[in-house]
Parts: C-alpha cells; structure tokens; sequence
C-alpha cells in the first residue's frame, strides 16, 4: 500500500474518532396515574422540562381505579406508576414482574396520608371510640393495612377492630355525610371533605409514616431494557420535589389542571412535603408482607431484594 493511501486512511479514522456521537435515543416512559396528590412531583417535573433535560420524554395514562391501573400494567400498556408495596407483592407473588424505585410520597408530622374519620352523627370524638364500631375501608389493601396498623398501634385487641367493606371512595364519604357508616378511612386531601360535612378525624397516620407511604414502582422488563431512561426519570423527580418543596404555592396550577385537589379544597389546601429519594426499608416491607399473609392474600415470601431497587436513584 502506498504511503499516501496509509497517510488518508490514518487521517479518515482520526476524524472519525473526532466526530460527535449520534445523540442517546429518547425513551419514551408510559406513566399510568391516579388523580392522587402523590403524583404531584410528576407534573412539576413536566412543567419545568425536567423529563427532558434528562433525555426521557413521559407520557401520563390516566386511569380511573387502582384494578384500571394494575390491568394496565399487567398487559404491558403503561411502564410505571404509584403505588404501595402491597400491590408490588401481588404483582410479584409467583416471579418478579415490579420494582419499588423510589418513595413517592410518606406521611410526615402534621401532614398526614390517610385518615380515620367518625360521622358527625356518630357521636365518637376519640380514638376509644372506635373500639367494635365497623369502620370502612377498601379491603385487602392499604386502607385496610393501615387502618389496622393504627389500631394496633393505639392498643386496640384483634376483636377490637372492625371493618366494612365500601370500596368506593364517593360512597364512603355520602355514608359518612348521611351517618350510615360510623367510621371511615380517607386518602388526603379528601378526607377535608369529609370534615367540612361535619366528619370528625379521630386518627391519622402522620406519626406512623412506616405505614401509608406509596412508592413509585416500574415493570421489572422496563427498567431491564432501559435502566438510563428510569434513572433520569427518578433524577428529574429529585429535581422537581425540591422546587415543589421550597415554593408549593408556585404549583397551585398543577392541583387545580390535573384535579388533585377537589376546587372547595384549593384555596386553604396545604401541599404536604414530598420526600428526598429513597426506597421503603426492609421492616417496612417485612411489615406489609406479614400483614397478607395473616389475611391469607399471599400464602409465601415475596423477595425485598428482588422487588426494591435503590439502584437508579440520583
């Protein structure tokens, strides 16, 4: 080969070596979510750009229900989502088909998740009072997990704690409102609803946050396939849980558009802190586990290991 050719063929492979890479591809991650307040740092994320300075571009699928989210994911129509733990297990009860990735929201002093409300026309002004009274929940899921949880942990005996089914959140509060149903339990921030129909809140889980934290949770072949798109998810999150959390009222839009916040609510509603990252603990999931299999909802181990992964956080 002549020495000219050899000189070009150097040259040409240099050159190449210089060039810039082709950009990352943009994954597209499919968000199922609930009207809930725990998804509020997925909207602000989405308002700043967060989503796409980290190179993932979030589609939000609405849905109605929890069973509405968890056929999506199950058919593989949504990627992630917010959950519990306890949905995690289920999903994960004979192979491991979900991740817990993150905390994405946990009760904190003075801002409680979920609430035990008595009718005002119950005439029950403390948590005494619930002793044997039937207070619905959804069952078989983290209403009723914690609901219980809380009892206990007032010192409340198994016989002590009664509980209805009324699965539906419209029809807890219009029981509660006509003084139907004695006692029930609410998510934040409905249960202020329920309070301005005269409810009374006798209990809530904002000194237990080991209890009703939810989590963000992806399909195991997603985060598989495409680990760099989940981490710069869970990186835009941090981002917009400190901008949420150093000036909420900035996003008072975001809980009026994406209806978190039912309108009576919006103008007193006080935004709870969202946490910093992190993943539930291993007690905190031994706890949850336990509690299904004495419901006898699960009749084995789920593995922490396998279905927590702290691994993507920033």
């Amino acid at each position: 080969m002549k020495k000219a050719t050899i000189i070009l063929l150097v040259f040409l492979a240099l050159l190449s070596a210089c060039a810039p890479s082709a950009p990352k591809e943009t994954i597209t991650l499919r968000i199922a979510v609930l009207p809930i307040i725990d998804t509020l740092p997925m909207y602000v994320a989405q308002q700043e750009g967060l989503f796409a300075r980290h190179n993932v571009n979030v589609e939000f699928v609405p849905v109605a229900s929890a069973p509405e989210r968890d056929q999506l994911l199950a058919a593989g129509q949504a990627d992630g989502t917010i959950n519990e733990t306890l949905a995690v297990m289920l999903f994960n009860r004979e192979t491991i088909q979900m991740q817990a990735v993150r905390y994405a929201l946990r009760p904190a002093p003075g801002y409680g998740h979920f609430f035990i409300i008595a009718s005002g026309q119950s005439g029950i002004t403390s948590v005494d009072g619930l002793k044997g009274v039937e207070i619905g929940v959804s069952q078989g899921t983290v209403i009723e997990y914690v609901t219980e949880r809380l009892l206990q942990a007032e010192g409340f005996t198994a016989d002590e704690i009664k509980t209805i089914a009324v699965p539906k959140i419209p029809d807890r509060m219009s029981l509660l409102a006509s003084g139907e149903l004695q006692a029930g339990v609410m998510p934040d921030p409905l249960a202020s609803l329920v309070v301005a129909q005269g409810g009374v809140i006798v209990a809530n889980d904002s000194t237990h946050p080991e209890y009703g934290f939810s989590v963000i949770s992806f399909r195991k072949a997603v985060i598989d396939a495409n680990p760099e798109a989940v981490k710069g998810f869970l990186a835009a999150i941090e981002e917009a849980t400190s901008l949420l959390n150093a000036d909420p009222k900035k996003y008072k839009n975001v809980l009026s558009e994406q209806n978190l916040v039912p309108p009576p609510l919006l103008e007193t509603y006080r935004t709870p802190p969202f946490p910093s990252a992190g993943v539930p603990t291993v007690e905190e999931w031994n706890d949850a586990l336990n509690w299904l299999k004495d419901k006898g909802i699960l009749d084995s181990d789920v593995s922490y290991t396998d279905s927590v992964n702290a691994s993507l956080l920033p």
